[in-house]
């Protein structure tokens, strides 16, 4: 599942429409946590498709950091639902 959804990072990153509108309700936290998520994933993918690494390569090597941006929303949501 993650390896799908980290084709999405091949668009330049953008807030617009529904996704913004889904993001008015989150904790300011994760957003910012998901808007670096964006940046870095697109650029990450970018950079190595641009010094020649098979798509599928890219890919691969996104879902993997995608993993990390996943637990560290999972943390905040876990540290907002304790205080």
């Amino acid at each position: 599942m993650l390896v799908e959804a980290a084709w999405s990072y091949r668009h330049k990153p953008a807030v617009r429409g529904e996704i913004a509108k889904r993001q008015e309700e989150l904790n300011p936290q994760i957003q910012l946590i998901s808007w670096k998520a964006q940046e870095r994933l697109h650029t990450k993918y970018r950079k190595l498709v641009q010094r020649g690494k098979a798509k599928n390569l890219a890919v691969a090597a996104v879902a993997r950091e995608l993993c990390g941006f996943v637990w560290a929303v999972a943390c905040e949501v876990e540290s907002a639902a304790a205080h």
